[in-house]
């Protein structure tokens, strides 16, 4: 007995998702096309002719229903008879969805059975939270918080008319300090002319000063080439150890710089956005062991993640990687699915504890 399988986990409630999984018009949305054999009401065919996997057209009987947690359905593929079970359990977040093929009779050839698998999980895993985010959509009143802004502007109004009289007020001090400063430099201006009256009238006693001065300079500049000689020797040594401090700097610019790093959000939907975080090392050598983690909001999770090995443990997405080549980057790309239509980034980024740019 073969048998293949894939689980997913989705931020959506039960009903949500079984509605999705039961409904042939949504069914085609994210699967295949959906209906009703004629003449027999209790079969139904699926165009799986073309998906990866499969072999022609599915026709199938619901042998257990039991809404909104298990489905099983007997499905004939040609001579293939296969039995197929789908659970939804309810989770913290939302719930998990579980599929399970059983071959019965008949076989599948060489690597059908994975391709096949394949094709279950990427359409439970992309295909399926798309369509529920737009249901989810539809059920979203986007005029609920329309009126809140208006609540806030007369309060503005009210602080920007309380704003002319402090400035009249304060010009009005100004100008007073103004004129109390005008008035102090009149009154120093009036008792300085007796002080300038002084130098003149020692004006006469400044000739014999000038030729003491004369001979004062002659003998400071004779006495400036004995001392100005031994400068210009000393300078040669005080080179020499200079130039041996920048020799020692070289070897320097080898050691390991702190990584930086830069996020932004590369698209968007309804519920969720596809993030990238770029790591860059400005040193000289390769960095290794380095860790990034981002912070989530409450109930996002992320998935679909290139770039870098990661985990997830509650609102925190580990990731590490590869070496990053001196002077180079890595980049790493996550997908997140978040439960409100709103939340559109992490609230935080790090890496290796220091925080990324763009946030």
């Amino acid at each position: 007995m073969i048998e293949i399988g894939t689980q997913v986990d989705l931020l959506h409630p039960a009903d949500r998702v079984w509605r999705a999984v039961t409904d042939p018009a949504l069914l085609a949305r994210w699967f295949a096309a959906a209906g009703a054999v004629p003449g027999r009401p209790d079969r139904w065919r699926v165009g799986t002719a073309g998906l990866p996997g499969f072999d022609g057209d599915v026709e199938l009987a619901v042998v257990a229903r039991r809404a909104p947690e298990l489905l099983v359905l007997r499905c004939v593929e040609g001579a293939r008879h296969t039995e197929v079970t789908c659970g939804v359990t309810a989770t913290g977040e939302g719930c998990r969805v579980t599929v399970r093929e059983t071959l019965e009779h008949g076989d599948w050839s060489a690597g059908q059975g994975a391709r096949r698998e394949e094709c279950y999980r990427q359409s439970l895993a992309g295909r399926l939270p798309a369509l529920l985010d737009w249901l989810a959509f539809r059920e979203v009143d986007l005029r609920r918080d329309s009126a809140a802004p208006t609540a806030v502007l007369p309060v503005a109004l009210m602080a920007d008319v309380g704003r002319p009289p402090t400035r009249g007020r304060t010009r009005r001090v100004v100008v007073g300090s103004g004129a109390a400063a005008l008035a102090l430099g009149l009154a120093g201006w009036a008792l300085l002319p007796p002080e300038r009256e002084e130098p003149t009238g020692a004006a006469p006693v400044a000739p014999p000063t000038r030729p003491t001065a004369t001979p004062s300079p002659s003998r400071s500049a004779a006495s400036a080439r004995p001392t100005s000689a031994p400068p210009s020797r000393s300078v040669p040594p005080s080179r020499s150890p200079s130039v041996s401090p920048s020799r020692t700097p070289t070897p320097t610019p080898a050691v390991a710089a702190p990584l930086d790093a830069r996020y932004a959000t590369v698209s968007t939907r309804v519920f969720g956005y596809t993030g990238e975080v770029v790591v860059d090392n400005p040193g000289g050598t390769p960095a290794t062991g380095w860790t990034v983690v981002v912070t989530l909001p409450r109930g996002s999770s992320a998935a679909e993640v290139t770039g870098a090995d990661w985990r997830q443990d509650g609102q925190s997405v580990t990731f590490t990687g590869p070496a990053v080549a001196a002077g180079g980057t890595q980049a790493i790309r996550f997908d997140v699915r978040t439960a409100d239509p709103v939340t559109k980034e992490p609230q935080g980024c790090t890496v290796d504890e220091r925080p990324c740019a763009g946030l």
